[in-house]
């Protein structure tokens, strides 16, 4: 299953017997999730302009799975204790959760609830499993999945922001102006301060731009690894998906900074 995906480097992983139940019942997901999944494409331009947060690649992917019909829902759970037939019953308890990505497959209610986490803070991903772990336990789910930032993507974005300095002779903040970052003042400040140390702007501006937006305390792999292996959203089959660093391009061509 995913062998496309895995073919093009993306990190799988499945768990609570999310495998069988996916070939089973949900064999159009596989489909819809790869097409969508191997059609990105992340110009640096967008990670640099960006400035970390949720880039044009995570747009272009919430839109095309709109597309597919994997529609942002609200989904309400509520406890009523009735005594008798007559009697209106009692609310004892309501639950609210709203998912980016969900979508109900035949007609006998399988639904299968996605969220996209690819630079959030990484408690976003207990949120996450909690949520489906409570909807799964009360039957408005069958299953689940994440998609974040692959293990090759966080461990070499160091890599790609440093080829886009060099590529870019980045040397000071006004060859980073046309690239449509825009760092504040505590941000100005600290590269400074680093450049001076290191006698390099360029690495100086690498290091924090890496660590400030893409650190270890945001969600990727290995965070979300971490927690499903501890537990955390047992026993929600769960379907994991990382994005690889093999969908960055660097062409300067495929994005300007007027749409960043």
């Amino acid at each position: 299953m995913f062998e496309r995906l895995k073919d093009a480097g993306f990190d799988v992983l499945t768990l609570h017997h999310a495998e069988a139940i996916m070939m089973g019942d949900f064999p159009e997901a596989v489909d819809e999730l790869e097409e969508a999944l191997l059609a990105l494409s992340l110009p640096v331009l967008e990670i640099v302009g960006s400035g970390g947060g949720e880039t044009k690649l995570t747009q272009r992917l919430r839109r095309d799975l709109a597309g597919k019909g994997w529609l942002k829902r609200n989904i309400e759970i509520k406890k009523i204790v009735r005594w008798d037939e007559g009697d209106e019953g009692r609310e004892v308890a309501s639950l609210s959760h709203e998912i980016d990505h969900v979508k109900s497959f035949g007609s006998d209610g399988r639904t299968f609830a996605l969220e996209i986490e690819w630079n959030n803070k990484d408690p976003f991903f207990d949120r996450d499993l909690e949520n489906f772990k409570r909807l799964h336990a009360e039957g408005a789910i069958s299953i689940a999945g994440l998609i974040t930032r692959g293990a090759s993507l966080h461990a070499n974005m160091r890599g790609i922001i440093g080829r886009f300095a060099d590529e870019n002779q980045i040397t000071d903040f006004a060859t980073l102006d046309a690239f449509g970052y825009s760092p504040t003042r505590r941000q100005r400040e600290n590269i400074t301060a680093r450049a001076e140390r290191s006698g390099s702007f360029r690495n100086a501006w690498v290091d924090w731009f890496v660590a400030d937006k893409f650190g270890e305390a945001t969600t990727h792999w290995r965070k979300l690894q971490d927690r499903v292996l501890r537990g955390v959203g047992n026993p929600c089959p769960l379907v994991l998906i990382g994005i690889p660093d093999s969908v960055v391009s660097f062409d300067y061509s495929a994005a300007s900074t007027d749409e960043l």
